[in-house]
This record gives C-alpha cells, structure tokens and sequence, in this order.
C-alpha cells in the first residue's frame, strides 16, 4: 500500500455488537472477527484506535442480571466488572495477530478541560508511534454519572476524531446504515450523504435495552465529526469481514462526506 493511502482510522464499537443478542454476556466469535478485520488494517499501515462501547454489558453476568439496571450505583458496578472482562477479550484476540492493547478510560471532562484534553492528545500521540498497539478507548462509565446516562459513545469517538486529526471515523453498531424513513425495510438504507443537515430528521431516536444512545446521537456525532473534515461511515458491526471494504469506500453501510475545510 502507498503511505498516502493509509488512513488513521477511529473503529467506534456498539454495545449489541459486542454482546449477545440476549445482551448478559459477550459476544466471542464476532470480538473475533473484528479484531481480525482491525488486525488486517493495521497490517496495510492504517492506524486504527477503537472506541468500545460494551462494559455495562460485558458486566451483567458478574452480578447475575438479564437487563441494564437503573441504578446509577449498580450501572457503575457493572462498568467497573465489565470493563475489565471487556479489556481481556481484546487482549487475548489481539494477541492472535501479535498485537498488544493500551485502555484509556475518559470522561467529557477530560475532553472539555484544555490542560486534561492535552494530556489526553499527548497519550494516544504517543501511542500512536508505536504501531503494534491499538489503543483502546472507553468513558470511564464506574465513575462518570454523566456519560452513564446519557450514553454517547458515539459523540465520544467523534471526539476522539477530532482530538487526533482522523481521516476517517467508522461507527459500528447493529444495523446495516441510516435507514429511509419512508421505507418499513431495516435494509432499504441511504447510502452516501453529502450534507448531513439533510437526513438529522431521519433519526428514530431508539435505543437498545442495553444501550442509551440512539440514531439520533449517532447523528449528532457524524455531524461533529464531518464538519471536522471526517469522513464518517454507520455501518454493521455484525458483518466485520466488509471493514476493509469500508475503509478503502465501499461496503455497505451509509457513508457521510466531511465538510471541505477551507484553508
């Protein structure tokens, strides 16, 4: 691959991704195939951060629960379990590939706050010269009250983006793109959007029962991202063997053009 084909890349991870498909435990066989696809990128020389949602989840099954709690003590708790049976499943995977992990765990405040958001850019820079690494990055849900309610993962990796100068931001979640809102087919998707103020309304604002944000959050954060000059990709995360495909502009999915930043 030409260097000037290589992207630095930000891989924003759904909670039902990441789970299965009754939400109280992990999903090991598709963490495979993601960290596999993830694996083949950074083989090409694209540098790839993951922003993973999932630790709430990964976390029921500790505490013997079927559902996502409402009590903020006991989502926290879940966090904290989770996050770290989250971390060893990445580790083991990417291990298959010769690949380590680094965790940093990251509230907005840490974004908001100019001296906290430098520390930040200073660790993944730094992570980033070393490209048998793939940070791995998550909202420090056992301490942050915020993030656990409103649940954006998705703003986070926009701004996680942003924060690096990414070239591209992919958002996988567990339908195939932004669906037509005139369409009762969950397949019938947009494809390609050249302005995003033209589809905000497209949003259904649903939510898993395991997860908070929905489409509408989604949008928000594509919003943030191509008016960075981001491109930005929704597209399923069930189907990780099309990530290179989507890297490189196909696959199917709905793909976002960024805004041109004038000089």
């Amino acid at each position: 691959m030409d260097s000037s084909d290589q992207k630095r890349i930000v891989i924003k991870i759904g909670t039902h991704v990441l789970t299965q498909d009754d939400g109280v435990d992990l999903h090991h066989a598709r963490i495979a195939g993601l960290t596999h696809a993830i694996a083949d990128l950074n083989k090409a020389g694209h540098e790839c951060l993951v922003v993973s949602s999932g630790a709430v989840g990964a976390g029921l099954a500790t505490f013997q629960l079927d559902a996502r709690p409402e009590d903020i003590g006991m989502l926290q708790a879940c966090a904290a379990a989770g996050q770290a049976r989250l971390m060893h499943v990445y580790e083991s995977q990417f291990s298959n590939y010769s690949l380590k992990v680094a965790q940093l765990l990251v509230t907005h405040e840490d974004l908001n706050a100019d001296d906290r958001r430098v520390n930040v850019h200073t660790t993944l820079t730094r992570l980033l010269d070393f490209p048998k690494v793939i940070p791995i990055i998550n909202e420090n849900d056992s301490v942050a009250v915020y993030e656990l309610k409103v649940g954006d993962n998705d703003l986070l990796s926009a701004d996680i983006a942003r924060l690096i100068d990414a070239d591209q931001l992919i958002m996988l979640t567990s339908v195939p793109g932004l669906r037509r809102p005139d369409s009762d087919d969950p397949n019938d998707i947009v494809t390609e959007v050249e302005d995003i103020e033209t589809v905000l309304d497209f949003a259904d604002g649903e939510s898993g029962r395991l997860s908070v944000g929905g489409m509408a959050t989604k949008l928000q954060a594509v919003k943030n991202a191509v008016d960075a000059g981001i491109e930005t990709v929704i597209a399923s995360g069930r189907n990780p063997d099309q990530l290179s495909d989507l890297v490189s502009g196909g696959g199917i999915g709905t793909r976002f053009r960024p805004r041109v930043l004038l000089a």
